[in-house]
């Protein structure tokens, strides 16, 4: 019976995790060195989704499956002064458009809304069932 919980539950893990990423992509939207000061710019990150639990595909819900990194090409900026330009004067930017960004998280916040009000609606549909019970 309360396994219809974990169903939403496992949306909000999954949503909260997805808000995340995109947050993290926004505050590196221009990144291009490492943690060490080394030349690296950042990697947009996606939320790859999966069904049911990690280990049991059979099982109800969703997880997140992976974290991958985008392989594609970098924004190139022509700024011939920056420490880390090339011999043409151009530094690679992640390839991290805000907009889309925001629109993500806007998704991912009106999916856990939704997976909120799922819960709420079955712990009122429980209470009601065990209150006909008794």
């Amino acid at each position: 019976m309360y396994g219809l919980l974990d169903i939403s539950t496992s949306g909000m893990v999954a949503q909260r995790a997805r808000l995340a990423v995109a947050a993290g992509n926004t505050a590196n939207a221009y990144t291009v060195a490492g943690p060490d000061g080394e030349y690296a710019p950042y990697r947009r990150r996606s939320v790859i989704l999966g069904e049911g639990s990690p280990g049991n595909s059979g099982d109800l819900g969703v997880h997140v499956q992976t974290i991958e990194l985008n392989d594609g090409p970098f924004k190139k900026q022509y700024m011939p002064n920056h420490p880390f330009a090339d011999a043409a004067g151009y530094v690679d930017f992640p390839d991290i458009d805000p907009a889309i960004e925001r629109i993500n998280s806007i998704e991912a916040m009106r999916a856990y809304e939704a997976n909120v009000t799922v819960a709420e609606t079955t712990k009122a549909m429980v209470g009601i069932a065990l209150r006909l019970l008794a």
